[in-house]
């Protein structure tokens, strides 16, 4: 029986833009924090469509899709995101976000089952540390 590397305890993150935002600097900084902490890190791109995010994200196998958003609504990306993991009857994906988020979308953004909202100067050893934890189950 094969054993996914997810079973080995490598946990893998998918760091995606969607819509038009192409700020890509603090996604870089936690993509190397990530790497750093031993966290397999695939950086999607930017200009991404939610589809293509959760396609990419289904075909890598990933634990976690990190989403950077500076601009738009992140409602309106989570929910499509959310959308396109139902459809695809994908239910271990965790779901993390960072960059401008309103306060007011936090608390839609966790019904939505976002785990994860971080804000701009979160440190990155707080994220690479809720990486974990929410991987293990354990702090």
């Amino acid at each position: 029986e094969e054993i996914s590397l997810s079973q080995q305890g490598i946990i893998w993150v998918l760091l995606a833009k969607p819509g038009l935002d192409y700020h890509n600097r603090g996604e870089f900084v936690v993509a190397r924090a990530l790497k750093e902490a031993g966290i397999e890190v695939i950086l999607a791109g930017y200009r991404l469509l939610p589809r293509q995010i959760v396609d990419i994200a289904i075909q890598e196998d990933v634990d976690f899709i990190g989403m950077s958003i500076l601009s738009g609504d992140p409602l309106i990306f989570l929910t499509q995101i959310k959308k396109a993991l139902n459809e695809h009857k994908v239910e271990n994906i965790r779901l993390i976000v960072g960059g401008i988020i309103p306060d007011r979308a936090i608390v839609p953004l966790k019904q939505l089952g976002v785990i994860g909202v971080f804000g701009p100067g979160t440190p990155t050893d707080d994220i690479v540390s809720f990486v974990k934890t929410s991987f293990t189950g354990k702090d």
